[in-house]
């Protein structure tokens, strides 16, 4: 079972529903970001999805793919946001981590990280490194079921966006491959835009819920407690994402962690209501 098997388990007999924030990595900070994830736990995130930053990036809105330019300027990229995992991990062995990115980075990774009688680079090091999870934005189903399987083979999950245009034919092929969980895109466009409907996603769960049975979290729009507590109560897992962004962004270097803290705690307690 893979730890964020156990975390939807565990949350399941406490009748509870994951918190997941996403923070880019690198962002506002350089060095900021493993203490950043130690008080978003303390916050009461279950799982954290810790982007990497991408010149090129297709579904994140301004805000996102802001932090994610600051953070290139800052020399981040995959090799910099797995030290970041091995930090985290050296006194954190049980809170899930995802990583949420492009392919450009993972296939280059291979590219310069190869070795003789490893399948993946990029999978062995994540692995090494605590990694528990990767979300591939542009990997499409149909092509992933060799990596999803080296991915399981080291204990990780391969994730997969769904959105309010998916057909059923897709979630069929998202299930082959997919474990871990599912993220519902709320809203068609990126990160950021719009504004949510928790009806439409209500009235959307149970037909991913026909065709995937792990579990199913809902992410883009959400802002706050009282919304993160709507969506709490037909799906598995909250995400949130740009929100976080932009009350980091500007600041100062010794409240960013306090600030991420506070506002999470706001959440989870909205959500155990």
């Amino acid at each position: 079972m893979s730890r964020i098997d156990a975390t939807f388990a565990t949350l399941k007999s406490q009748g509870r529903k994951a918190l997941i924030p996403f923070v880019t990595a690198g962002f506002p900070y350089a060095d900021v970001t493993p203490e950043l994830m130690h008080a978003m736990v303390a916050g009461g995130a279950d799982v954290i999805e810790l982007g990497v930053p991408f010149s090129d990036p297709s579904a994140d809105g301004p805000v996102i793919q802001k932090a994610g330019d600051l953070a290139l300027s800052f020399g981040i990229g995959l090799s910099q946001v797995l030290a970041m995992v091995r930090e985290f991990r050296q006194t954190n062995q049980q809170t899930p981590v995802v990583l949420m990115g492009y392919a450009n980075p993972v296939e280059r990774y291979d590219q310069k990280h190869a070795v003789s009688g490893v399948s993946s680079a990029f999978v062995h090091d994540a692995s090494l490194a605590g990694v528990d999870g990767v979300l591939i934005v542009d990997y499409p189903p149909e092509e992933c079921e060799a990596f999803a399987a080296d991915l399981r083979a080291h204990d990780m999950d391969l994730i997969f966006l769904l959105a309010p245009t998916s057909t059923d034919e897709r979630m069929a092929q998202v299930a082959r491959v997919a474990s871990g969980y599912v993220y519902y895109v709320s809203l068609k466009g990126v990160t950021g835009a719009g504004t949510l409907d928790t009806d439409a996603v209500a009235a959307m769960l149970p037909r991913i819920r026909a065709h995937i049975q792990t579990p199913v979290g809902v992410g883009f729009g959400i802002r706050d407690g009282a919304t993160a507590k709507i969506i709490a109560e037909v799906a598995d897992a909250v995400v949130i994402g740009s929100k976080i962004i932009q009350l980091i962004e500007h600041a100062p270097r010794s409240e960013v962690a306090a600030t991420a803290q506070s506002f999470l705690h706001g959440v989870r307690v909205a959500m155990d209501a």
